[in-house]
């Protein structure tokens, strides 16, 4: 299978290495790993935006590290790239480190009189016991740890 990666990891200060470890574990997976950037195509966001949509329609599926970034919440593109893949009916498997209910992830306070628990700010958690937004948690087949959790999961899925 063609597998876009999805995630923030392509900020990291180490992201072609890390790049290069995933098409190898993909590879050793029997997979052909897509990235955003691996092809040389001019640095303008409206170019990488046409290119990660051609990589994610050119996908068999799309495999998303939703850990936290720069918040309590998934990257911004990362959701994009995932809604975007959901719409064009591709499976969807995201990974996070920690995939305890959104209410205990975020540190809520209540519950309030009116029975609902708030973040820090004061704006209410939604309280369906998921792990993330229910926009990604029900959609999104979601596996606790890495890129390997999300392997072995589509491992399962494709033997249904």
């Amino acid at each position: 299978m063609r597998l876009y990666l999805a995630g923030p990891d392509v900020f990291r200060p180490d992201a072609k290495d890390w790049a290069d470890r995933m098409r190898e574990l993909c590879r050793t997976a029997g997979h052909e790993a897509l990235l955003p950037f691996d092809d040389d195509i001019p640095a303008t966001a409206a170019a990488i935006y046409r290119s990660n949509l051609e990589r994610i329609a050119a996908a068999d599926a799309v495999l998303a590290n939703l850990n936290p970034f720069r918040g309590d919440e998934p990257d911004s593109g990362t959701c994009v790239e995932i809604g975007y893949a959901l719409a064009l009916g591709k499976t969807v498997i995201g990974y996070a480190d920690d995939l305890r209910p959104l209410r205990e992830r975020v540190g809520a306070t209540g519950p309030g009189a009116d029975g609902r628990y708030c973040d820090a700010a004061g704006h209410v958690i939604e309280d369906f016991g998921l792990a993330l937004n229910l926009m990604l948690a029900v959609p999104v087949q979601l596996e606790q740890g890495g890129m390997e959790a999300a392997l072995h999961a589509l491992m399962r899925r494709s033997a249904a």
